[in-house]
Parts: C-alpha cells; sequence; structure tokens
C-alpha cells in the first residue's frame, strides 16, 4: 500500500526544515500470532536553511523501518502517526548545512564567503 501526505499532517515542520512536496509512505503489514508489524518506506524531499550561509537547499529523505504492535480486541485501530512523526524527526540533521565546505557569512558585514571574499579587515 502507496500513500502519499501532507509533512503538516504529522506537524514535522520548523522554521529550518520544510518539504518541498508530499511525502510518500509505502507500507507492508504483515499479522504474526498477536502482533502486527508494519515495515515502512518513507521518502521526501526537504528544503532546508542553512546553519552557515542562511541558504535554502534540498535533501532528500529516504528510511525504512519496522513498527510492531501487540493486536488487541479492545483496539481495533492503529495509528501509526505517531510513531511515524518520531521516525522522521530522529532523521533530521542536527547542524544543517548545505555543503561541507560552507564557509558561511562574514560577521562584520554579513557577505556570504561562499559568493566570494568581502573586504574586511
Amino acid at each position: 500500500m502507496t500513500e502519499a501526505f501532507e509533512a503538516r499532517a504529522l506537524d514535522l515542520e520548523t522554521e529550518t526544515i520544510r518539504f518541498s512536496g508530499p511525502l510518500s509512505a509505502t507500507a507492508r503489514i504483515f499479522k504474526v500470532a498477536q502482533a502486527l508489524s508494519v515495515h515502512l518506506a518513507l521518502s521526501a524531499t526537504l528544503r532546508c536553511v542553512c546553519s552557515r550561509c542562511l541558504n535554502d537547499f534540498e535533501i532528500k529523505l529516504d528510511k525504512e523501518f519496522d513498527l510492531n504492535y501487540p493486536v488487541k480486541d479492545s483496539e481495533p485501530v492503529i495509528d501509526l502517526n505517531p510513531d511515524i512523526r518520531e521516525e522522521i524527526i530522529v532523521d533530521y540533521p542536527i547542524k544543517l548545512l548545505c555543503r561541507d565546505q560552507c564557509q558561511g557569512l562574514c560577521l562584520k558585514c554579513g557577505r556570504n564567503l561562499n559568493e566570494g571574499k568581502c573586504s574586511c579587515a
């Protein structure tokens, strides 16, 4: 089963991370005895703000993981959203960089040093 949904449905966006389009999820669900096993493959494109130069850039999110739930007669529906949200957020980069060698901004004049040197002393 494959489904696309908006990131805001899971409250995934932050000040520095936005989604360029819908999040695509493919799920394979198995019931084994009194347990439900869900294998998920997620993909999306993240639009981020570099923490050094403040330019926008995109990174690809591709993640596969398994979730397991006990089957209970009292709970006919299992909400996967909180666990999916947590799995995605755990993979957010701690420091968002447009590239490893990003030089950032000049502390005096604010010029983006990736675009050239500034005239500050």
